[in-house]
């Protein structure tokens, strides 16, 4: 499985811009064949900062989804909205051993 951690700075006044850009994408990456689960969360303690925690079954659905119109369309928007650019961090997770 991958994990995909993307955090993002907002710009404040640009808050609710973004949240209505990325819905869609959300929602299609959702209905992705090989996605587990596509969220994203608000930090509670940082004005403007939000990140997407994406589970994928193997790198190349992830591939698949960079792919997609839903996932270039927002990326291709999304700087106007950034006050920094993105932080990307993916992981590889492996069955624990139930021993």
């Amino acid at each position: 499985m991958i994990i995909i951690h993307a955090g993002f700075q907002v710009q404040t006044e640009k808050e609710t811009e973004f949240l209505a850009e990325i819905r869609p994408l959300i929602e299609a990456s959702r209905a992705e064949k090989g996605n587990i689960s596509y969220d994203l969360v608000k930090d509670t303690e940082k004005a403007g900062a939000y990140t997407m925690v994406e589970l994928w079954k193997d790198m190349d659905a992830v591939k698949f989804h960079n792919q997609t119109e839903h996932f270039t369309s927002f990326t291709a928007k999304a700087p106007q909205y950034f006050a920094a650019p993105p932080q990307v961090k993916v992981y590889e997770a492996q069955p624990m051993d139930k021993n």
